[in-house]
């Protein structure tokens, strides 16, 4: 992956940053000493790194229009970074930027349980928002695996889902408002705390513009009333073409699961041996949940369990209670860091149509013997938003390249059967540079107009979403 080469104009400019920084914000809210800003050098894609010039924390979104202010004088790009567990590399550094992070953005604003929405700082946690309304009977839909340390910055700037998305939807679905900074320091406010905000549907296009646009600092998000009830079953196959098969026979058949997980052989030893959940170990394994009503999750499990049935699964077993329905949750939450116990892993998310799922798992595994590297899948099947994880040694000379054209490859199938690139990771860095397998000159050039319109000067998140000779140009064009 090419690394940008820093301006030096930029870098130069760095103690009169500093100076201007520490005029408008406390001592401990700027970080600039060389062994501290590398704590912000990666995020979850740690296979690049690169320090930025500075680091600032700030605590209010007045702080942040301040900072940027200064940014926008200076020239000085800046990265937005929620809680650095972008698996697509959508925060990292470059060399002549600042890091504004949201951390310290994390306080509850406000909740109207009769109007079913909270207002937050987005540098709260994603479960910690469902842990603020859950005594009162309810939650937060959105729930990526990363739930436990991922900020809501984050969340909206990639658009997250998480294994519950199929019946609830991803972030776009539960944002109904946000207060922005734009890259000159102006503070916008965009929707609001009704479903559907009059005029263009500026939301929409802020969520999952991965901090290009602007920076977000409080958010108000749709909260539901939990449901009566809810009950997962396991179904085991012998080939990951007929679990595929299954997902979109379900799908097909108009019952609405709240969630369809996929874990393929490798992936299942390997979590069994972390959590202990009882998953059976087959070549592929469903987690297929429903909720509602005794009578409702019955009469969905009855038409789940027949669809499964005729596909003669080598497993088929339904949870009995909630201790065992948390353990099932439990694995498959875990999955990406059971994992990373035994190798380093790439994480791709590439989307595919549910009724594609047996070709393109059958391709990925052809795939795997052409790179000459193993490959574990899990994944959210309901959506067909798939994970397949490339395993490889970052200590062997030529793997991490390795695992990078194997991932180009198995994201250019996702697209040619028509699907996308991301599903929810976002482009970042990762996928930058196939941008242009998807999307033709116009379609380029339309998005990059867009940014335009948001931020002129280029400023906001650089290096991220668009080839690097693209996004240069235009750069080139605002100096």
């Amino acid at each position: 992956m090419q690394m940008p080469i820093p301006d030096p104009a930029v870098v130069e400019r760095k103690t009169e940053l500093l100076r201007s920084l520490a005029k408008i914000l406390p001592s401990d809210s700027v970080i600039f000493e060389e062994h501290e800003v590398r704590a912000y050098e990666c995020d979850a894609l740690t296979a690049y790194r690169c320090p930025p010039m500075a680091v600032v924390l700030p605590r209010t979104t007045e702080e942040c229009s301040a900072v940027m202010k200064i940014c926008s004088t200076l020239n000085i790009s800046v990265v937005p970074r929620g809680a650095g567990t972008s698996l697509a590399g959508g925060s990292l550094p470059t060399a002549d930027s600042i890091v504004l992070g949201t951390a310290r953005l994390n306080d509850v604003l406000e909740i109207d349980y009769d109007n079913r929405f909270i207002r937050v700082q987005t540098g709260v946690t994603n479960l910690s928002v469902t842990a603020r309304v859950e005594e009162n009977g309810f939650f937060y839909a959105p729930d990526p695996s990363s739930q436990l340390a991922c900020a809501i910055a984050g969340n909206i700037a990639m658009n997250s889902g998480g294994a519950h998305c199929l019946k609830y939807g991803v972030t776009t679905n539960n944002l109904l408002g946000v207060t922005m900074v734009m890259a000159d320091g102006d503070v916008v406010e965009i929707g609001g705390v009704a479903m559907d905000a009059p005029g263009l549907d500026l939301l929409g296009l802020i969520c999952g513009s991965e901090g290009q646009l602007g920076i977000v600092t409080e958010a108000t998000l749709r909260i539901l009333p939990q449901p009566e009830g809810a009950r997962p079953v396991l179904i085991g196959f012998d080939s990951a073409e007929v679990a595929g098969e299954c997902v979109a026979n379900i799908i097909r058949s108009g019952v609405l699961p709240v969630a369809i997980e996929y874990m393929d052989r490798p992936c299942i030893r390997v979590v069994e041996n972390f959590v202990k959940a009882g998953y059976p170990l087959c070549e592929a394994l469903l987690i297929v949940e429903v909720e509602g009503s005794e009578a409702e999750i019955d009469l969905q499990l009855e038409k789940i369990i027949g669809l499964a049935r005729a596909l003669n699964p080598v497993e088929l077993r339904v949870s009995t209670s909630a201790e065992e329905s948390a353990l099932i949750w439990k694995g498959r939450k875990s999955a990406f860091g059971a994992m990373g116990q035994i190798n380093d892993y790439m994480c791709l998310d590439g989307t595919v149509p549910v009724s594609e799922l047996p070709y393109t798992l059958k391709r990925i595994s052809d795939l795997s013997k052409e790179h000459g590297l193993e490959v574990a899948n899990v994944f959210h099947a309901g959506d067909g938003n798939m994970h397949p994880l490339i395993l490889f040694d970052a200590n062997k000379p030529g793997d991490l390249e390795k695992a990078e054209v194997f991932g180009f490859d198995i994201l250019r199938t996702c697209v040619d059967v028509g699907g996308c690139l991301t599903g929810e990771h976002g482009v970042g860095i990762e996928k930058r540079d196939l941008m242009t397998y998807q999307f033709n000159a116009d379609d380029l050039e339309i998005q990059m107009q867009v940014k335009d319109v948001f931020d002129p000067s280029w400023l906001l998140n650089p290096t991220k979403v668009f080839p690097l000779d693209m996004s240069a140009e235009r750069r080139r064009r605002t100096v």
